[in-house]
């Protein structure tokens, strides 16, 4: 059987392969910030929306019990019975990491432990 000894091999050269890892890089390296900037703003919503969740059990509490604005509140026992917990049986964390949530005046935003010191900040607005 003859065979063509003309053809040239079947593959892709050295410096095709690399154009198509250095595109894949550039791809990457535009892609990554964006996804870590996305993920930071994320968790900080989560956490705004549980300090959301507190302040309305803490409303909700104080308009059961007769409370006025600027009484102190035992939390978080007081606003346990009003707040959806995790399946610990506790109030959910701050996504990020943060130590605790405090609300200890109704009327006044409750608080995370990070506040101000990440970005975007952990505050209700």
């Amino acid at each position: 059987m003859k065979t063509p000894k003309n053809l040239p091999a079947a593959g892709f050269t050295l410096v095709e392969i690399m154009i198509v890892v250095a595109i894949i890089g550039m791809l990457a390296g535009i892609a990554l910030p964006n996804f870590l900037k996305a993920r930071t703003v994320s968790q900080a919503n989560a956490c705004i929306n549980n300090l959301r969740q507190i302040d309305e059990a803490a409303s909700q509490f104080a308009i059961e019990n007769h409370k006025n604005t600027g009484d102190s509140l035992n939390f978080p026992n007081d606003i346990t019975p009003y707040i959806k917990l995790n399946r610990l049986g506790s109030i959910p964390p701050c996504p990020v990491g943060g130590d605790y949530y405090q609300d200890t005046v109704i009327g006044t935003n409750p608080t995370c432990s990070l506040g101000s010191t990440v970005t975007p900040p952990h505050i209700l607005p």
